[in-house]
């Protein structure tokens, strides 16, 4: 025989126990369902073992989606102060890092249990590690599940069970393929937060510069100059052997288009062609020299070689146009990535269910009473700081709320 519960969360990360703590807390009997045999691994390995749990400046404008006015609804009603006044309650201490960006003083374990002991408190069931290996839906309207523990019905099923980046420890395509099974339409799911790599010719005068990180600002750019998404990050770069990482192409990432050029201005503060003109008849030192002033000098070995300009050569002597190109160089930098590093490092999962396919205000599928989708499985996707936690809390009250 079936256990019977009112509702069944499909997996118990944050926006899975918040989900289910907040329906539970309604007096909803809850069971919460996860395959993994570690609870919450993406909140425990997230800021550095801290966990950038929310931004203080959390709002619609931090999130992508193909249906961008989706995300106001919850996002405003469950705000980032509303969470931090949960981290309080449970007087857990916390900091602000670094433009927004809240952590854990102490650890990411604090908020797992956080969100383990209100579940607790609402006597939330769980089911871990447990595999859901069908979904069927009765005449009655009722969903029965099928997993390795047994039968359970439920009148709702909230799916909860992320995408597919970080697969070592546990992403699944789960919610795709239930939301296949009932006819719901997708965004093409492709890795988010990513480091992007370059192929092995065009990235070899660069290869060596490993390591090497500063402070850029980076646009997206197309084949004619233009930055069709807007999109604009200030934050540090990473050289790696295979390409470029660190929060600015993490962030850009998001944006980025396959066959398209990333611009990237390694001086943001200066403008490199103008400066490196107007000084030149008072400078007498060699070009590598002067580039070494501001930038690091495995970078300036790189630009130049790029640039076919000797190291050697004596600012003073150098054309206009030979120190307007070599600006160009330096603050309008654009190369083209191959792709990226995939789902192995990126940090979420852009695109997921078409959130024209649910409500805003319950997050519930308009085909399928009794059917919520929340957090990273849904095509909204936030800015590299915190934003996607805040949608899984966000997103997870508001099914919560929706099912009391």
């Amino acid at each position: 025989m079936a256990k019977q519960f009112d509702v069944a969360v499909i997996g118990a990360g944050a926006a899975g126990m918040m989900c289910a703590a907040v329906a539970a807390q309604g007096g909803k009997r809850v069971v919460l369902i996860d395959h993994a045999d570690k609870l919450a691994e993406k909140i425990r390995i997230s800021g550095g073992g801290r966990c950038n749990f929310t931004n203080i400046n959390a709002g619609p404008q931090n999130f992508l989606s193909d249906n961008p006015h989706f995300c106001k609804s919850a996002l405003s009603r469950y705000t980032p102060q509303d969470f931090l006044a949960l981290v309080k309650k449970h007087r857990i201490g916390y900091h602000e890092k670094h433009k927004g960006q809240l952590f854990c003083n102490e650890s990411a374990e604090q908020i797992i249990q956080m969100l383990k002991d209100e579940c607790a408190a609402a006597d939330v069931h769980w089911r871990m590690p447990c595999k859901v290996e069908s979904i069927a839906r009765g005449d009655d309207g009722a969903f029965v599940l099928r997993t390795d523990s047994g039968d359970i019905e439920v009148a709702s099923v909230v799916v909860a069970s992320g995408g597919l980046s970080i697969p070592k420890i546990g992403a699944s395509d789960f919610a795709y393929r239930l939301a296949e099974q009932f006819a719901l339409r997708m965004v093409e799911p492709r890795p988010a937060l990513v480091p992007l790599t370059f192929d092995d010719a065009a990235w070899a005068p660069f290869a060596p510069l490993s390591g090497i990180a500063l402070e850029v600002e980076v646009t997206t750019g197309t084949l004619k100059g233009k930055n069709p998404s807007g999109a604009r990050f200030r934050e540090d770069l990473l050289f790696t052997h295979r390409g470029l990482s660190g929060p600015a192409i993490l962030q850009i990432s998001s944006f980025w288009q396959p066959g398209t050029p990333i611009v990237v201005n390694l001086l943001p503060e200066m403008d490199v062609a103008q400066t490196l003109i107007e000084g030149k008849g008072g400078i007498k030192k060699q070009l590598d020299n002067v580039l070494s002033q501001w930038l690091p000098v495995r970078l300036v070995e790189g630009l130049l070689a790029a640039t076919g300009l000797a190291a050697d050569a004596r600012l003073a002597d150098l054309t206009d146009a030979a120190l307007r190109k070599l600006g160009a160089a330096v603050n309008q930098w654009s190369i083209v990535p191959s792709g990226s590093e995939g789902y192995r490092k990126a940090e979420v999962t852009r695109g997921g269910i078409d959130t024209r396919e649910l409500s805003q205000q319950t997050m519930m599928a308009a085909k399928v009473p009794g059917l919520y989708f929340i957090g990273e499985a849904v095509d909204v996707t936030g800015w590299l700081g915190g934003y996607n936690f805040q949608w899984a809390w966000a997103s997870g009250v508001a099914a919560g709320l929706a099912l009391r």
